[in-house]
């Protein structure tokens, strides 16, 4: 018989939380099938990661950065995500640095290979805004306590996630991600291990003799994720490992096929690796995505994954000339440094062939961000923020002119209606398309340093929230004939705009035209539901339910 909590009033807060034996162990989506479960039971969930490691990033409603992962985990409890659901978000800049963002605003970086000491700083840690040690250990955690005290004012239940594994001995002392974070919430941990990469019975009984005997006491049940077969097979198996690890395994999880959830960092690329072998695409749409070194927030893409008739193709900036000739068009995504990304594609000769195919073949080209920025003639960087070179050429393809002059990030939600000019010079691709949906609102959000001066191309949206192409101008983006950009990530989740864009692609191959719901939306709150029904069907959650509420 299932446990009944909710009837005995308000309780106080809770907090349970799944760490894993390794990244990707399926820890995010663990926590947000156990979201929507208490959710869907009537208690008010709120997901928590102190501290998470990702490049796709999104700005919450309090124009403040956390990682994409605790947006989802928070769409599966139906509840708004706040910059205290991942008080600390580091997103790696190279060379072992990352930028430290702290309750949602970026405060430095940060080198986690080298001991810092900021009394012994060279003029380059200044120049880097370089963080102490003991600086960043004291200003995270006390955003780590103030965000989690925050959501106990407003939530019954927290379900908390680790980052990476508990068992990386040589970072535990000042350890915030997974044994500091249950210490401080007091709370009960269960570990999730990956059987899909093999070996599953080894690293959780590694785990847990790597542990020490404080941390050890926390583990009060483990979780098999991933499984493909019978599991009859692993009985054997499973009752030696808990006479080693003392506590019990709460249920095998088996693989879940065709969910349609975002990932929050690159093995998710994988997906569309370009050695993958792809439909053809004669009844398809193919949309090459530009795989940039420094490739940032790509989950812009998913959106297309939902889409019946279209294959998404992660083309490799070295290794293009196979997978790029048979593209229907070309999306140039978000990085974190467009600068040296124009650079590489110039080097790799793929930015000649991007020209070839914009202005021979007519083939649409997008840039999001700093994408758009690299469609631009120029990007100025006098003040050496993301490279050593004071300016450098960029494709050409739009007439407009990017340069880093802003003193801190732009971290917005956005709104804006579609302006087009209805007689243009150009009657290209683009203004045919968003002409069609003239005056129609689209939203997004934006994270840039940058600024965009418009010199003859058509601006493409009307800000009415937020700052786009800088800040006198009040408008985002621009477009000329088959080429459009925008500093508005999530731009493909407007529906109006991805579906004139893929109509306008279909029609051209002799394709249907497609309308009605939009299957995007669908398939991220199905996907959801689906995790959350085959979790709890797989989990003891009498056991759970117990974790949770018993004092």
């Amino acid at each position: 018989m299932k446990l009944i909590y909710k009837n005995l009033g308000k309780i106080m807060t809770k907090c349970l939380m799944i760490q894993g034996t390794a990244s990707n162990a399926g820890k995010s989506l663990i926590v947000a099938a156990l979201c929507r479960i208490y959710t869907k039971r009537g208690y008010k969930v709120a997901p928590f990661k102190s501290q998470n490691m990702s490049l796709n990033s999104y700005t919450t409603k309090e124009n403040k950065e956390i990682a994409i992962a605790q947006v989802l985990q928070a769409k599966a409890a139906n509840i708004e995500p706040t910059v205290d659901m991942n008080p600390i978000l580091l997103k790696p800049k190279g060379e072992s640095c990352s930028q430290v963002i702290i309750q949602g605003e970026a405060v430095g970086n940060k080198d986690f290979f080298r001991k810092y000491d900021k009394t012994k700083a060279t003029q380059k840690d200044i120049d880097n805004n370089l963080m102490d040690d003991e600086d960043y250990r004291i200003i995270a955690k006390e955003a780590v306590i103030d965000s989690l005290n925050n959501l106990k004012k407003d939530y019954d239940i927290i379900i908390m996630e680790g980052a990476g594994s508990p068992a990386e001995i040589n970072l535990r002392e000042g350890d915030l991600a997974n044994m500091g974070a249950a210490e401080i919430a007091d709370a009960n941990v269960l570990l999730v291990g990956d059987i899909d990469k093999g070996g599953v019975f080894a690293s959780i009984a590694g785990t847990f003799l790597l542990l020490d005997d404080a941390d050890r006491l926390r583990f009060k049940g483990v979780i098999i994720n991933k499984f493909r077969g019978k599991q009859e097979l692993l009985c054997s198996g499973i009752e030696r490992l808990e006479e080693i690890i003392e506590v019990p395994v709460l249920g095998i999880v088996p693989y879940a096929e065709n969910l349609q959830l975002p990932e929050e960092d690159s093995a998710s690329l994988k997906e569309h690796d370009w050695t993958k072998e792809f439909k053809s695409n004669d009844d398809h749409i193919i949309i090459g995505v530009i795989k940039l070194p420094k490739i940032a927030n790509f989950t812009d893409i998913d959106p297309f994954d939902t889409e019946e008739d279209v294959e998404v193709r992660m083309i490799e900036v070295h290794n293009y000339q196979e997978k790029i000739k048979d593209v229907d068009a070309l999306i140039l995504p978000g990085t974190r440094n467009s600068t040296e990304d124009i650079m590489e594609l110039e080097k790799s000769g793929f930015a000649n062939k991007i020209r070839e195919l914009s202005n021979e073949s007519k083939i649409p080209i997008i840039g999001i961000c700093g994408g758009y920025q690299i469609l631009g003639n120029k990007i100025y960087d006098k003040d050496h923020k993301e490279s050593k070179l004071d300016e450098v050429e960029g494709l050409g393809l739009l007439d407009i002119e990017s340069e880093f002059i802003r003193e801190g990030k732009i971290v917005k939600q956005s709104l804006a209606t579609i302006e087009i000019d209805e007689s243009p010079d150009d009657n290209g691709m683009f203004h045919e398309i968003f002409s069609k949906i003239n005056g129609e609102e689209v939203t997004g959000y934006e994270l840039h340093e940058g600024t965009t001066n418009l010199i003859s191309a058509n601006p493409l949206f009307k800000i009415e929230k937020g700052i786009g192409n800088n800040d006198n101008d009040q408008f985002d983006g621009a477009y000329s004939e088959n080429v459009f950009g925008t500093y508005f990530h999530g731009i493909f989740n407007n529906y109006n705009i991805r579906r004139e864009f893929l109509n306008a692609l279909r029609k051209s191959k002799g394709l249907e035209e497609r309308i009605g719901e939009d299957p995007f939306e669908t398939s991220v709150e199905n996907s959801l539901e689906k995790l959350a029904n085959i979790v709890e069907e797989a989990l003891d959650m009498d056991y759970i339910d117990k974790l949770i509420f018993d004092e």
